[in-house]
């Protein structure tokens, strides 16, 4: 018997694929399935038996061997390092690190609109931090998270966009353990290349335990205090020193930020040396 459908019949059985399809389309299905790939290599490279590359050059091959211990885990980041973007939109930002020749991307990116888009894994290594030095610490692409927050670097950052920070930072702290003090910019890490996170609310994140700030009554130092051993202690790169002065003064100070140590900078200075010590 042949069987007839009228347009109602036909209407409902094409909505079904209409949101069928509607769900399948991902415009950055390609980049994530590059993803997904590059993640499986390294995901083969540490189930390798004996593991790739990891022939000691200095001792020879018949007095090598490998065995795999039961205690280990996976390396966790210690610092968090916050950017500003200098582009006018997520979406600008979001196609920057997905093209191979640009070589950058970061963990984290948050609009001003405060929508915080993950780009890559917390336990992989993004490339966010290039040349830069912090304390002993010469790689800081390799345990580091990199937060990008959407800013062309001279306009306010958004309540919308310093509220997600905020909670995304609180998850990273609880979940990694990272310290206090661990919370920086990349100005501080790089003061030569960059000065992002510029005008930065940093006294508003070190009230909530994100970084450290100085106490609002301040001492005058004593006369043997060493300016630049203090900007080495709390992690400055001072082989330039005016480079590492702007640094801290856009970090601590921000109405100024010569490089030239005043009073008063130096007694923020002495503040924060001691809180790092």
């Amino acid at each position: 018997m042949k069987q007839h459908f009228n347009w109602k019949n036909k209407w409902m059985l094409c909505v079904p694929l209409f949101f069928l399809a509607a769900c399948s389309t991902n415009k950055y299905a390609a980049t994530n399935k590059i993803y997904k790939e590059q993640a499986k290599t390294f995901g083969n490279t540490l189930k390798a038996d004996p593991p790739e590359g990891q022939v000691v050059d200095s001792v020879s091959l018949d007095q090598q061997s490998f065995i795999g211990s039961v205690n280990f885990g996976i390396r966790k980041p210690n610092y968090v390092i916050i950017h500003h973007t200098a582009q006018t939109s997520t979406d600008q930002t979001i196609k920057t690190f997905l093209l191979k020749s640009t070589e950058t991307s970061a963990h984290y990116v948050i609009g001003r609109d405060g929508k915080v888009v993950h780009m890559v894994n917390d336990y992989l290594r993004a490339n966010h931090a290039g040349v830069a030095r912090w304390g002993n610490e010469t790689d800081l692409n390799s345990c580091s998270l990199g937060i990008e927050l959407d800013n062309n670097g001279d306009e306010p950052y958004s309540d919308a966009q310093i509220n997600s920070l905020m909670a995304l930072l609180t998850t990273l702290k609880k979940k990694y353990n990272i310290p206090t003090q661990n919370f920086i910019g990349h100005s501080d890490i790089a003061p030569k290349r960059k000065t992002d996170p510029n005008k930065f609310p940093w006294k508003v994140l070190a009230g909530r335990g994100f970084g450290l700030w100085y106490d609002d009554v301040l001492q005058i130092p004593p006369p043997e205090f060493d300016t630049a051993i203090a900007l080495r202690i709390i992690g400055y790169d001072v082989r330039d020193m005016h480079a590492a002065i702007i640094a801290f003064k856009r970090h601590f100070v921000q109405t100024d930020i010569s490089p030239v140590l005043t009073q008063s900078d130096t007694m923020i200075l002495f503040n924060l040396y001691r809180k790092y010590m």
